[in-house]
């Protein structure tokens, strides 16, 4: 049964997520790097504040994590004063970081020598899916483990699915973003393309995402991609961080991406032109810049 919890990053993910954990009745403590945010949040939330991951992690059943990359992980979990040097025996270490397998597997081997479990749990669904509690939750770990912290994760979480071994869950995040960069690819091509065509951009959206070339980004990116709008999602360089991860997952496993290998050079030029904090959409400024 668990009751403490405890939630390390409160960033654009991390602390609506937290947030949903006090909303559920959990007794929550939270740590952020930079205090006042977490400060924020405690203001906001029925929940405690502690100066290091190493004093969160003390006392919690489940030690849930969303970070940056991997030496982010590693700094909150094994660097001084990091949460496993406070989790308890058989406790749980979920992180959410879109992070590599590699580091997963790491964490993993080093929590059974300490005695407590590991899980790692990627996310879709961005801010707003964070704030609104319908992520998607792709998790490498036990069974008997995952059973265990699925009352937590469906605070935030509109689908949570065990896809196999430690590792399993930042594999299939890498799969997602493969998936997504196409996607935007083609979706840029094909405003682009109708622009160009002399059609309205809107009506050729309200038509086509009616059949088979219907995607959630279309729903959700298209009309901000006609009117030229990119200052809020998921940031290109987070995007090309994620991307970084996959292509070298893709080197060491023999997998072939030609396609993500180009679309993570078309995001290079996004971030020279001065949109690493951009949406992902803004794929299509390489092809019409602003007018």
């Amino acid at each position: 049964m668990v009751g403490n919890v405890a939630f390390i990053g409160l960033g654009v993910m991390g602390y609506p997520m937290a947030g949903h954990l006090a909303a559920a009745g959990f007794d929550v403590t939270v740590y952020n790097r930079t205090t006042s945010r977490a400060e924020r949040w405690c203001e906001e939330h029925a929940g405690h504040l502690q100066d290091t991951p190493a004093a969160a992690a003390a006392g919690a059943d489940v030690v849930l994590c969303c970070v940056g990359n991997d030496d982010d992980v590693r700094e909150v979990t094994l660097g001084a004063q990091g949460a496993f040097e406070g989790m308890g025996d058989n406790a749980i270490f979920i992180d959410h970081t879109t992070a590599s397998a590699n580091v997963a597997r790491e964490l993993a081997a080093a929590a059974t020598q300490r005695g407590f479990h590991f899980l790692d749990a990627p996310v879709s669904g961005g801010q707003a899916g964070a704030e609104n509690g319908q992520l998607t939750i792709m998790v490498g770990g036990d069974e008997e483990i995952f059973a265990r912290a699925t009352p937590v994760l469906d605070c935030y979480a509109k689908s949570a699915k065990l896809l196999g071994p430690v590792g399993a869950g930042q594999l299939t995040k890498m799969a997602n973003q493969i998936c997504i960069a196409g996607v935007l690819q083609g979706l840029s091509e094909a405003l682009h393309f109708a622009r160009l065509a002399g059609l309205d951009g809107a009506a050729v959206v309200d038509v086509i995402s009616g059949g088979a070339a219907q995607s959630w980004q279309m729903d959700n990116r298209s009309q901000t991609m006609l009117e030229d709008q990119f200052e809020f999602g998921f940031a290109v360089n987070w995007m090309r961080k994620d991307l970084a991860i996959t292509l070298a997952e893709a080197r060491r496993n023999g997998a072939r991406l030609p396609l993500t290998a180009l679309v993570d050079q078309f995001y290079a030029d996004v971030q020279e032109m001065g949109g690493g904090r951009w949406d992902t959409s803004s794929l299509i400024r390489r092809l019409d810049p602003p007018r």
